[in-house]
Protein backbone atom coordinates (compact mmCIF):
# COMPACT_ATOMS: atom_id res chain seq x y z
CA UNK A 1 0.00 0.00 0.00
CA UNK A 2 1.18 3.61 -0.67
CA UNK A 3 2.54 5.04 2.39
CA UNK A 4 -0.01 7.82 3.92
CA UNK A 5 1.09 11.19 3.62
CA UNK A 6 2.55 12.75 7.15
CA UNK A 7 -0.65 14.71 8.84
CA UNK A 8 0.43 18.23 10.57
CA UNK A 9 0.11 18.72 13.72
CA UNK A 10 -2.52 22.08 13.24
CA UNK A 11 -0.96 25.17 15.95
CA UNK A 12 -3.25 25.79 19.18
CA UNK A 13 -5.71 28.56 18.97
CA UNK A 14 -4.22 31.52 21.13
CA UNK A 15 -5.38 31.40 24.53
CA UNK A 16 -7.20 35.00 24.54
CA UNK A 17 -8.89 33.78 22.02
CA UNK A 18 -11.10 31.55 24.71
CA UNK A 19 -12.25 34.18 27.50
CA UNK A 20 -12.09 31.26 30.02
CA UNK A 21 -8.60 31.47 30.10
CA UNK A 22 -8.23 35.12 30.92
CA UNK A 23 -8.27 36.83 34.15
CA UNK A 24 -11.42 37.38 35.62
CA UNK A 25 -12.53 40.99 35.63
CA UNK A 26 -15.57 41.64 37.44
CA UNK A 27 -17.04 45.12 38.03
CA UNK A 28 -16.10 48.59 37.57
CA UNK A 29 -12.87 46.96 35.61
CA UNK A 30 -14.81 44.97 33.09
CA UNK A 31 -17.06 47.71 32.43
CA UNK A 32 -14.05 50.09 32.17
CA UNK A 33 -12.58 47.12 29.40
CA UNK A 34 -16.16 47.06 27.42
CA UNK A 35 -16.81 50.96 27.08
CA UNK A 36 -12.70 51.63 25.81
CA UNK A 37 -13.91 48.50 23.31
CA UNK A 38 -17.07 49.97 21.97
CA UNK A 39 -15.42 53.50 21.48
CA UNK A 40 -12.77 51.73 19.60
CA UNK A 41 -14.66 49.10 17.44
CA UNK A 42 -16.45 52.90 16.40
CA UNK A 43 -13.56 54.45 15.73
CA UNK A 44 -11.80 51.71 13.78
CA UNK A 45 -14.87 50.60 11.63
CA UNK A 46 -17.56 52.84 12.37
CA UNK A 47 -21.23 52.43 13.92
CA UNK A 48 -23.08 50.93 11.44
CA UNK A 49 -20.58 48.09 11.62
CA UNK A 50 -20.59 47.20 15.70
CA UNK A 51 -21.44 44.24 16.92
CA UNK A 52 -21.51 42.98 20.27
CA UNK A 53 -19.46 39.91 18.95
CA UNK A 54 -16.60 42.26 18.06
CA UNK A 55 -17.07 44.07 21.32
CA UNK A 56 -16.81 41.15 23.24
CA UNK A 57 -13.48 40.26 21.33
CA UNK A 58 -11.95 43.42 21.60
CA UNK A 59 -12.79 43.87 25.34
CA UNK A 60 -11.40 39.92 25.76
CA UNK A 61 -14.85 39.41 27.78
CA UNK A 62 -17.89 36.86 27.06
CA UNK A 63 -20.96 37.95 25.41
CA UNK A 64 -22.65 36.80 27.68
CA UNK A 65 -20.95 39.31 30.01
CA UNK A 66 -22.26 42.05 27.44
CA UNK A 67 -26.20 40.85 27.40
CA UNK A 68 -25.95 40.37 31.56
CA UNK A 69 -25.26 43.78 31.54
CA UNK A 70 -26.97 45.63 28.79
CA UNK A 71 -29.92 44.68 27.17
CA UNK A 72 -28.91 45.38 23.34
CA UNK A 73 -26.38 47.62 21.56
CA UNK A 74 -27.90 50.80 21.79
CA UNK A 75 -27.89 50.83 25.48
CA UNK A 76 -24.30 49.95 25.54
CA UNK A 77 -22.99 52.63 23.00
CA UNK A 78 -25.12 55.17 25.29
CA UNK A 79 -23.09 54.23 28.53
CA UNK A 80 -19.51 53.89 26.82
CA UNK A 81 -20.64 57.50 25.42
CA UNK A 82 -21.38 58.90 28.80
CA UNK A 83 -18.30 57.22 30.53
CA UNK A 84 -16.08 59.62 28.38
CA UNK A 85 -18.02 62.35 28.95
CA UNK A 86 -18.58 64.91 32.10
CA UNK A 87 -20.24 63.48 35.00
CA UNK A 88 -21.50 64.38 38.48
CA UNK A 89 -18.17 62.59 39.62
CA UNK A 90 -16.24 65.30 37.73
CA UNK A 91 -17.54 68.54 38.12
CA UNK A 92 -14.63 71.80 37.53
CA UNK A 93 -14.10 74.00 40.07
CA UNK A 94 -12.57 77.23 38.05
CA UNK A 95 -13.68 79.94 40.87
CA UNK A 96 -16.49 81.22 38.38
CA UNK A 97 -19.78 80.10 36.81
CA UNK A 98 -18.34 81.53 33.47
CA UNK A 99 -15.15 79.47 33.77
CA UNK A 100 -16.87 76.36 35.12
CA UNK A 101 -20.11 76.43 32.27
CA UNK A 102 -17.44 76.64 29.79
CA UNK A 103 -14.95 74.05 30.64
CA UNK A 104 -18.18 71.53 30.91
CA UNK A 105 -19.27 73.12 26.86
CA UNK A 106 -15.68 72.43 26.16
CA UNK A 107 -15.16 69.09 27.07
CA UNK A 108 -18.43 67.86 25.75
CA UNK A 109 -18.24 69.73 22.32
CA UNK A 110 -14.07 68.03 22.36
CA UNK A 111 -16.08 64.76 22.90
CA UNK A 112 -18.91 65.46 20.34
CA UNK A 113 -16.67 66.15 17.42
CA UNK A 114 -14.61 62.30 17.93
CA UNK A 115 -15.44 59.08 18.69
CA UNK A 116 -18.29 59.69 20.77
CA UNK A 117 -20.23 61.70 18.38
CA UNK A 118 -20.01 59.62 15.76
CA UNK A 119 -21.89 57.11 18.28
CA UNK A 120 -24.48 59.25 19.23
CA UNK A 121 -24.75 60.12 15.50
CA UNK A 122 -24.99 56.70 14.97
CA UNK A 123 -27.55 56.04 17.70
CA UNK A 124 -30.07 58.88 16.92
CA UNK A 125 -30.43 57.65 13.35
CA UNK A 126 -31.09 54.24 14.71
CA UNK A 127 -33.17 55.49 17.23
CA UNK A 128 -35.61 57.35 14.46
CA UNK A 129 -36.25 54.41 12.42
CA UNK A 130 -36.14 51.93 15.50
CA UNK A 131 -38.83 51.91 18.24
CA UNK A 132 -37.37 49.84 20.09
CA UNK A 133 -33.83 51.26 20.28
CA UNK A 134 -35.61 54.66 21.27
CA UNK A 135 -37.56 52.99 23.59
CA UNK A 136 -33.63 51.66 25.08
CA UNK A 137 -31.67 54.76 24.56
CA UNK A 138 -34.96 56.06 26.83
CA UNK A 139 -34.74 53.84 29.41
CA UNK A 140 -30.60 54.71 29.70
CA UNK A 141 -30.48 57.99 29.04
CA UNK A 142 -28.77 59.99 32.90
CA UNK A 143 -28.84 63.66 31.66
CA UNK A 144 -25.75 63.65 33.23
CA UNK A 145 -24.89 67.11 31.70
CA UNK A 146 -28.10 68.67 32.91
CA UNK A 147 -26.63 67.25 36.64
CA UNK A 148 -23.21 68.70 36.08
CA UNK A 149 -24.83 72.59 35.08
CA UNK A 150 -26.87 72.35 37.97
CA UNK A 151 -23.57 71.89 40.20
CA UNK A 152 -21.64 74.38 39.08
CA UNK A 153 -24.54 76.57 39.26
CA UNK A 154 -24.91 75.75 43.12
CA UNK A 155 -21.34 76.26 43.47
CA UNK A 156 -21.75 79.84 41.60
CA UNK A 157 -24.61 80.28 44.05
CA UNK A 158 -22.92 79.85 47.18
CA UNK A 159 -20.09 82.52 45.63
CA UNK A 160 -22.94 84.95 45.42
CA UNK A 161 -22.51 84.74 41.73
CA UNK A 162 -26.31 83.72 40.53
CA UNK A 163 -29.88 83.63 42.06
CA UNK A 164 -30.34 80.10 42.36
CA UNK A 165 -34.09 80.66 42.43
CA UNK A 166 -33.52 81.33 38.90
CA UNK A 167 -32.42 77.69 37.94
CA UNK A 168 -35.27 76.20 36.69
CA UNK A 169 -34.99 73.24 34.27
CA UNK A 170 -35.54 75.01 31.12
CA UNK A 171 -32.43 77.74 32.51
CA UNK A 172 -30.30 74.82 33.16
CA UNK A 173 -31.04 73.13 29.89
CA UNK A 174 -30.76 75.96 27.77
CA UNK A 175 -26.74 75.83 26.96
CA UNK A 176 -26.73 72.04 27.11
CA UNK A 177 -29.69 72.33 24.18
CA UNK A 178 -28.29 75.05 21.96
CA UNK A 179 -24.67 73.06 21.81
CA UNK A 180 -26.47 69.49 21.45
CA UNK A 181 -28.58 71.47 18.51
CA UNK A 182 -25.67 72.86 17.11
CA UNK A 183 -23.83 69.55 16.68
CA UNK A 184 -26.88 67.32 15.39
CA UNK A 185 -27.24 69.85 12.40
CA UNK A 186 -24.01 71.32 11.58
CA UNK A 187 -21.75 69.03 9.74
CA UNK A 188 -18.56 71.26 10.87
CA UNK A 189 -16.51 71.26 14.11
CA UNK A 190 -18.47 73.45 16.69
CA UNK A 191 -15.80 76.90 17.25
CA UNK A 192 -15.26 78.12 20.68
CA UNK A 193 -16.40 81.51 19.93
CA UNK A 194 -19.84 79.65 19.61
CA UNK A 195 -19.36 78.10 23.16
CA UNK A 196 -18.86 81.21 24.05
CA UNK A 197 -22.07 82.67 22.91
CA UNK A 198 -24.05 80.18 24.49
CA UNK A 199 -22.43 80.90 28.05
CA UNK A 200 -22.03 84.90 27.80
CA UNK A 201 -25.25 85.65 25.92
CA UNK A 202 -28.06 82.93 26.89
CA UNK A 203 -26.79 80.56 30.29
CA UNK A 204 -25.54 83.42 32.47
CA UNK A 205 -28.05 85.98 31.93
CA UNK A 206 -30.91 83.33 32.33
CA UNK A 207 -29.04 82.61 35.89
CA UNK A 208 -28.93 86.05 36.88
CA UNK A 209 -24.76 86.48 35.99
CA UNK A 210 -22.98 88.10 33.58
CA UNK A 211 -19.75 88.08 31.89
CA UNK A 212 -16.63 89.95 32.94
CA UNK A 213 -17.70 94.19 32.98
CA UNK A 214 -20.85 93.53 32.21
CA UNK A 215 -24.31 94.84 34.71
CA UNK A 216 -27.24 93.25 33.76
CA UNK A 217 -30.21 95.58 33.67
CA UNK A 218 -32.46 94.76 36.75
CA UNK A 219 -29.49 92.77 38.71
CA UNK A 220 -31.08 91.09 41.72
Amino acid sequence: MPEQPEQLEQPDQPDQADHRKLPRRRGAALNAAIFEAVRAEIAESGYAALTMDGIAERARASKASLYRRWPGRAALVLEAAYDAMPNPATVPDTGSLRGDALAVLRDVARQLEGTVGEAMRGLLGEALQNPAVASEIRDYTRGNVGKVMRTIINQAAVRGECDPALATDCRVEAGPALLRQRFIFSAGPIDDDYLVQIVDEVMLPLLGASPPGITPSGAR
